[in-house]
């Protein structure tokens, strides 16, 4: 499901300026299982808000969404909301399929250098796989994420559920999401990567 927070139509004056945090991502940031308001994109908004930053967050992350997906749909997201920072979280779902590492790059280096033609920064939120995927695979994963912000100077979340994945009380019954309770903590995770492009 389609979630967008922070926009509301039709958009005033003021918020038509402020500059724009695009989030694309899948159900991690789309926030299966919880509540729109207790997402962590959702405690994004209001902590830059809290600390007088003036960015409007904008939610165009969808579950089980995939690189391929965010592919096709991220040059309209931009000529609509003309962000200054793309969150990039996604590869999970490719990852989880077993799509071959030469395609997810290949989608991630499209995702990042049209973002970053657009004139917006990137964050780019690493993930990891199941050992049960087989250490060459899971290992050549998640190293993508570090070649990849390495290449193009983007900011680097290491793992976005560290802290996380591994805590029953933090994951959902299917193992896979993070319930509400888990959301502050990846937002805390995400954090140190973001802030120091954020801008007053």
């Amino acid at each position: 499901m389609l979630a967008w927070i922070g926009l509301a139509l039709p958009l005033s004056v003021h918020a038509a300026r402020q500059p724009v945090v695009l989030v694309v991502g899948d159900s991690l940031s789309a926030g299966y299982g919880v509540a729109v308001d207790s997402t962590w994109v959702a405690l994004l908004q209001k902590r830059l808000a809290a600390q007088g930053y003036g960015y409007r967050v904008v939610n165009a992350s969808i579950s089980g969404d995939t690189t391929g997906g965010a592919r096709a749909r991220l040059p309209r997201a931009l000529e609509l909301h003309e962000p200054g920072i793309v969150i990039l979280e996604l590869g999970g779902n490719d990852g989880l399929r077993g799509l071959p590492l030469r395609q997810v790059r290949e989608n991630f280096e499209f995702l990042i250098e049209r973002s970053q033609a657009a004139g917006a920064q990137v964050v780019l939120v690493g993930m990891r796989m199941p050992p049960n995927y087989g250490s060459a695979y899971a290992d050549g994963f998640h190293a993508l994420y570090g070649e990849l912000a390495s290449r193009y100077k983007t900011p680097l979340v290491g793992f976005f559920l560290e802290g996380v994945a591994l805590d029953e009380k933090l994951m959902q019954p299917d193992g896979i999401h993070p319930t509400a309770a888990a959301q502050p903590r990846l937002l805390d995770n995400l954090w140190p990567a973001l802030s120091p492009i954020l801008k007053k």
